[in-house]
């Protein structure tokens, strides 16, 4: 049955009136109903110095999850299981490192963008690259992933066109976000409460049709029926001879490249520090442990209903719903799941898929509107911009990205691979440079500009050359290493081992450039740093203590 009932879109329009009306509250008390602050850029794109610890964190989670996650992330546990909750708990402790030793370097340097980081430290010419590259990748990657698969799942559920849904989406996230960035965050509160709430929902039903469907009844013997007939869908490290090793390859996901993934994301993204950077360090770091501990319930939200998904799947209780153009198409796991819960739980979960998608879209609506009106039109286009003007520029590029995702998406093919595979995959070309260029920003001084704008460009072009690499010769010879599986009658370098090549390869080319550069005098920006900066407070030791024990029991139970 691919349509709501009346009480779910009761659900749904409740969850809509409470965001929408406590947005609207936020923005007037901002205001002052006179407009004064709204015309300061720093509290419309950063919220300095209003968001709490627990809106931070609550925001980060919101802006994270979205349709990439319940659809994508779904899809992908239908298809490989547990493993690919490996981007979750690993994110967890990748919140930590971020808190300890990426933060206090922004807020001691008082940097408000990624672009404004890359001038103070290396060059404008270095900054200005990076912040188109970053306009465009969140525009033609991200923006226009979250808007399609978010329109698809949304689709699939009320039985919409899915146009239609890709720009009712695209209207309630510009909404939000045209309040700035103390509306998002604080209504980001609401999202998280619906996302966990409706997600919870969707999983306790999920294993509670997976145990009805064998005879018995509760969630524990759902939970206890997928681990005994979906086994091989509870490992987190695969074995060279798994099918999905090319997804996740072995320990790299402990070792090698998704660290790279990961703390590219949390630490060197716009849209994920943008969060934190208007907050004092103790604020800003308790945001961020926060959202460690919300981090290691997502897959559980979004992993076990895909299992739960396959598992149904194999006991035939989805007939021919999850098949597309004849083929079986994992990412429609979570919407036919949805699909078969009960009326008012249908419209709660509705609402929390919603309220994913839409929050990611103005967390990067927002981040775009930041980029492009403090990088490009400040130092470019108008650089004696008044305050009020540039909060006008911020609210302009939010509608015209928003409106360019809506006419891209249809048309990338996103919906022809997993949903968050391709979101990770094609991030990935670009990634391992960035990360090594901040990394060696913030802690080696000696690192040039001219080695910063190798690591992005280098990094990308051995990125594309390795991806096409298995067309050009035989890459049988790295299989014994496990850095080469047989793909389709060739070997292929999975997308993991390759960030981890070109990130060792940025690293070398960018030291070796320093120095010669060094040699010959070239000055260098280094930041402020003291050594006082990293060491947290005893309530964060011991919550991210909690964190970290609680990773490396999971990984122990279900390795």
């Amino acid at each position: 049955m691919h349509q709501l009932a009346t009480l779910d879109y009761i659900v749904f329009f409740v969850y809509f009136l409470i965001v929408a009306g406590y947005g609207i509250w936020i923005y007037n008390r901002k205001t002052g109903h006179d407009g004064t602050i709204e015309g300061d850029s720093k509290d419309y794109f950063l919220a300095e110095g209003s968001l709490t610890w627990w809106a931070i964190g609550s925001s980060l989670i919101a802006s994270n999850i979205s349709a990439e996650q319940f659809v994508g992330m779904s899809g992908s546990g239908f298809k490989m299981g547990l493993a690919i909750a490996t981007y979750e708990w690993m994110a967890s402790i990748t919140l930590i490192i971020v808190a300890v030793f990426f933060i206090p370097v922004y807020l001691k340097n008082r940097i408000f963008t990624m672009p404004q980081f890359l001038h103070q430290r290396y060059n404008g010419t270095v900054a200005m690259i990076m912040a188109i590259f970053w306009l465009l990748l969140y525009v033609v990657v991200n923006l226009t992933s979250i808007l399609y698969l978010g329109a698809i799942a949304v689709s699939s559920i009320a039985g919409l066109n899915l146009n239609f849904c890709m720009y009712a989406l695209a209207i309630f996230a510009v909404i939000i976000t045209l309040g700035g960035m103390k509306v998002i965050g604080f209504t980001d509160v609401i999202q998280v409460f619906f996302l966990i709430l409706g997600g919870l929902a969707t999983t306790y039903l999920a294993l509670n049709l997976v145990a009805e469907h064998n005879g018995t009844t509760g969630v524990l013997n759902g939970f206890h029926l997928l681990t005994t007939q979906a086994n091989d869908h509870f490992h987190m490290i695969f074995k060279r001879d798994n099918p999905n090793y090319i997804d996740l390859p072995g320990l790299t996901v402990l070792l090698g490249g998704m660290w790279i993934v990961n703390l590219n994301y949390w630490g060197c993204n716009q849209y994920i520090t943008q969060r934190a950077l208007g907050a004092d360090l103790p604020t800003a770091r308790g945001g961020l442990l926060f959202a460690a501990f919300l981090k290691l319930l997502m897959p559980v939200i979004v992993v076990l209903p895909g299992i739960a998904a396959y598992v149904l799947y194999k006991q035939n209780v989805f007939g021919s719903e999850m098949m597309q153009g004849g083929e079986l198409n994992p990412d429609r796991a979570y919407p036919v799941l949805l699909n078969i819960l009960p009326v008012g739980l249908k419209g709660l979960s509705f609402a929390a898929l919603t309220a994913a998608v839409v929050a990611s879209l103005a967390g990067k609506a927002n981040s775009i509107a930041t980029i492009f009106t403090l990088d490009v039109y400040k130092k470019v286009l108008n650089v004696d911009a008044s305050e009020k003007r540039m909060v006008a520029v911020g609210k302009i590029a939010v509608v015209v990205a928003m409106i360019l995702g809506v006419l891209i998406a249809p048309n990338l093919g996103i919906d022809k691979k997993g949903g968050f595979q391709y979101i990770q995959e094609y991030t990935g070309f670009v990634s391992p440079g960035i990360f090594a260029m901040f990394i060696l920003g913030f802690f080696w001084k000696k690192a040039t500009s001219s080695a910063a704008l190798f690591a992005t460009i280098g990094g990308f072009l051995l990125s594309v050359l390795l991806k096409f690499l298995p067309g050009m010769m035989d890459l049988s010879f790295l299989a014994p290493f496990g850095f080469s599986v047989p793909v389709a009658g060739r070997y292929e370098i999975p997308f993991l081992d390759r960030m981890g090549f070109v990130f060792v390869f940025c690293i070398i080319g960018m030291v070796l450039i320093s120095l010669l550069e060094n040699s010959r005098g070239v000055k260098t920006n280094g930041l402020e740093i003291e050594r006082s900066m990293f060491r947290p407070n005893p309530t964060f030791t011991a919550g991210a203590t909690l964190v970290v024990g609680l990773i490396v029991a999971l990984y122990s139970v279900f390795w």
